[in-house]
Parts: C-alpha cells; structure tokens; sequence
C-alpha cells in the first residue's frame, strides 16, 4: 500500500491495547457506485481489477477482463489509457480531488467504476472503502457506500470536509463506553452518531497477556466473541440494520484500529454478499499493510519484551479470522445460520442487501 498518513505513537500504543479494559502502558462530492456499470443488471467481463494510488499523485490501474480485446479506461470524463484483455498502466497528471474514480469500460459488457480503497486522510491511517470486490457469480460490490475506519477521534477539519463531500451520512462506532470517552469520534456536519457497542459484555479483555501467546489466544477469544457474544450481536445488529437503509449512506463503522471489530464487521458483510473466503481474507489481512508505519512506531517505542506481547495485538492474523468463521460453524451450523440467528437477516433481507450493494 502506497497511501500511508502519519504515525502517532502514542495513539498506536492505545491502539495496541485496542479492547476495553486494557490500558496500555507508557511508551518509552456525491457517492459514486463502483462497479456501476450503463445497466446494472449488465454482465461485468472482469474477473480481476483494482485501482491503487501512489505517493507522487499517479495511480495504477489492473485489470483482468477474458475474452474482451478492449478496455478503455476513463477519467474525469475522458480516456486516460486503453489496453486487452489484461492491462496495467500507471495514469498521471490527473487534477487533484478528493477521490479520483476511474471507469473501465470493456467492448461489450458492463463497466467498472473504481477508485483507490484507501480514504487518505490526514487523522486516521486505516479508512478504506468496504467495496470494490468481485462475488464468487460474477457481480462487484459497489465503492463509495460503506467504508470501514479506524478511531476518527483524531480527525482534522480537513478530513471532515472531505468525508462530508464523499456522502457521509452515518457513522457506527463499534468502540466501549471507556474509549468513546477518552477520544470522542469527529464525524462531519449532518453524520448521524450510532453507538454500536460490541464488546461491552465481553469478560475476555479484562487484563494484558504477558507472553506473545497469550496474546495470540486473547484475540483468537475475542474474535469468537465477536460472533457469538450477545453485545456483539446487538451491535452488528444495528450495522446491517444502517447498511439495508439506504437513506443512510454513505455508512462508516470503525473502532480503535479498524481491524478486529470493524475487521469482522467487513468479513460479514462480504461474505453475505458472495465474496470468496480468500477475497474476504485478503480484505482482513491488509490493516497489517494499512497499519505497518503506526504498528513499527508503536513496538519500536517499548522494550523488545514488551513489544513482543504486544505484536500479536497489533497484527491481524489468518487464525483470528479463521476462529471467528469456525465460531460461526459450531455456535450456527453456517454463515446462513449466523446470519438469520446473530444479525437478524432473513433471504429477503440477504437478497435486498445484495440488490443495494452489488452490480454486474
């Protein structure tokens, strides 16, 4: 990842004692729909593509389309690049905005509408857009509708002029009482505040680990609270519940890394939506990217003991999110089960949120 704001240590030392109950010690414009193509029941040909921003103002732009010979890409109105049915060309000399979109238009079939994931802002390391994935049957989740975050406490008036232009209209904070009062969320002008408590009955973050396996045991037990604790289900109750309004979109849920909440938050959401498990995996995984600058400060900030208690809270890792779907199977029988008992979604609700959200 090319995007990276500004680390601050001593938020990514609290970040390392994310949950509650843990204290960390002192440190020595209008939303656009991506994958939106002329019709959105239009088949989209492309099995692979993604937009990434580069540090110097050019962005990169990868695609995979079978069986098409033509891809135009567009922006800002006009064509910035063309290739076949596979292409990679770095775009540059584009005006600045707040978010440059870019539409793949094929020869035949539907057309991709993409940006960058990442929402560069100059207060929060971690705010990326939920979408722009393909489903295992060939539809794409649309970009600039749910977004996930880190803690927005640290937000600048520049960030939130940004937010309110890309459409943001709800906020979810997935955080405890004690960090929503020790760093009240930003949000932008007319942004509805949703608590969204997930771990306020949880008896699992009561105390630090001192080994860096107890470490890895305290977040495997926190990511199966998140799918079976009663806290964590009313909270994620309330998420889908914003995310199937769509009066209130554009929806952000964040807690303080925005990586285990609002981490299994995003895994839900995907996979409800038909993404593959190695996509939603991916998706999971790349906080460590996100959060890599903010994540060296804050060990490099601790003596090599202590920062290797805290690594394993620091990181995502494929056996957290592995544990929350192994809780979904023994506590549900299947996501299905999860979805319909935990988040309170029945097939009608499952297919309205596919409606909304998906295109191609």
């Amino acid at each position: 990842m090319t995007h990276m704001t500004r680390a601050r240590v001593s938020s990514c030392a609290m970040a390392a004692a994310f949950l509650v109950g843990i204290t960390a010690p002192a440190a020595s414009a209008h939303h656009a729909h991506a994958g939106q193509a002329q019709g959105s029941h239009t088949r989209i040909p492309f099995t692979e593509a993604e937009v990434t921003a580069s540090d110097d103002g050019s962005y990169t732009v990868e695609w995979k389309a079978p069986g098409i010979r033509h891809v135009a890409v567009r922006a800002n109105g006009r064509t910035v690049a063309s290739g076949g049915s596979t292409g990679k060309v770095t775009v540059r000399g584009l005006p600045a905005a707040d978010r440059q979109w870019f539409d793949l238009v094929p020869e035949r079939g539907g057309r991709l509408h993409l940006a960058d994931r990442l929402i560069a802002l100059e207060g929060a390391v971690n705010f990326r857009d939920a979408g722009g994935y393909r489903t295992a049957d060939g539809h794409w989740v649309k970009m600039g509708e749910i977004y996930r975050s880190d803690a927005l406490d640290k937000l600048t008036t520049a960030d939130l002029a940004k937010l309110r232009r890309l459409s943001v209209r709800t906020v979810h904070d997935l955080r405890t009482e004690s960090e929503r009062s020790a760093a009240p969320d930003r949000v932008p002008a007319g942004a509805t505040h949703v608590v969204a408590d997930v771990l306020a009955g949880s008896p699992t973050f009561t105390a630090m680990p001192t080994t860096p396996e107890e470490g890895v045991a305290m977040m495997v037990e926190g990511e199966k609270f998140m799918v079976s604790g009663d806290t964590a289900k009313t909270a994620y109750r309330t998420v889908f519940g914003g995310i199937e309004d769509d009066s209130s979109h554009a929806v952000v849920f964040h807690c303080t890394a925005g990586k285990d909440r609002t981490g299994w938050a995003n895994a839900a959401l995907l996979t409800a939506l038909g993404v593959p498990r190695a996509t939603v995996m991916a998706d999971y995984l790349a906080s460590n990217d996100y959060r890599a600058e903010a994540n060296a400060a804050a060990l490099a900030s601790m003596p090599a003991a202590q920062a290797a208690v805290y690594k394993p809270l620091l990181d995502v890792r494929p056996e957290y999110l592995n544990s929350g779907f192994d809780e979904v199977r023994e506590r549900f029988g299947s996501f299905g089960g999860y979805e319909k008992k935990a988040l309170g979604l029945d097939a009608g609700d499952v297919r309205d949120l596919k409606r909304d959200l998906l295109v191609g």
